[in-house]
């Protein structure tokens, strides 16, 4: 095994655990009323499933890519955010549906 390999290997993991974090991000946003995001006063639902879900397709079509670009750095920031801030205010407003 030389180093390339590792790098690779690393790279891969870093890239499925991210995509995990997308997903979980993702599905969380739609689990909340649109009126919950009003009451948390956070940016409104469709807003935060475009970023998500456009953060989710984006890392898979560009998939086997450095997972540590730009763009995806971007939407990891973003779903990391929700899941920081917007997911427990929502949390500690309403029960999901």
């Amino acid at each position: 095994m030389n180093v390339f390999e590792i790098e690779g290997l690393f790279s891969l993991v870093v890239e499925v655990i991210l995509l995990g974090v997308k997903i979980y991000a993702f599905v969380s946003c739609l689990r909340y009323t649109a009126e919950a995001y009003s009451a948390a006063n956070k940016l409104t639902k469709p807003a935060w499933g475009i970023i998500l879900g456009l953060g989710l397709v984006i890392q898979v079509v560009m998939a086997g890519s450095s997972p540590i670009n730009l763009i995806n750095l971007a939407f990891t920031i973003a779903a990391f955010v929700y899941l920081a801030d917007v997911r427990p205010a929502l949390a500690s407003l309403t029960r999901r549906r």
